[in-house]
């Protein structure tokens, strides 16, 4: 069996996840990162993307929009600004959003808010990654 640690995952309105795991995966700013116990300590910056969970044989994914993580040696604290478990998502919505998000990025119409409209098709990619 694989070394465990505490991570927490908590947002704005809930603690979100709480327990002992062997892995986490997430997505930076930097790019996509894994962590098992006794990783080098380090704090970056979230980008919205699927957390996966490893919690000894099985895994279990949510979608998380943006915060920051903390990690230490045994402990990894997630902050995020949203973060969804499968069934909380609607797949329905997230599919439009990222119908209406991809429609304005090749419009290229000049009025577009491009960060606006690519921020919004990363969080619906990360919903329906969450879904799968």
């Amino acid at each position: 069996m694989a070394d465990s640690f505490e991570l927490i995952v908590n947002t704005p309105e809930r603690e979100f996840y709480r327990g002992s795991v062997t892995m986490v995966e997430l997505v930076t700013t930097e790019g996509e990162i894994g962590v098992y116990a006794k990783h080098i300590p380090l704090t970056a910056v979230i980008a919205p993307g699927v957390l996966k969970i490893h919690e000894d044989s099985h895994i279990k994914k949510a979608a998380i929009h943006g915060g920051i993580v903390e990690i230490l040696k045994d402990k990894v604290t997630v902050l995020a600004e949203v973060a969804e478990w499968p069934e909380e998502i609607d797949v329905n919505r997230a599919n439009e959003a990222r119908i209406r998000a991809e429609r304005r990025i090749k419009g290229n119409e000049a009025n577009v808010d491009m960060v606006r409209a690519e921020s919004a098709l990363k969080r619906s990619l990360a919903r329906l990654g969450a879904v799968d």
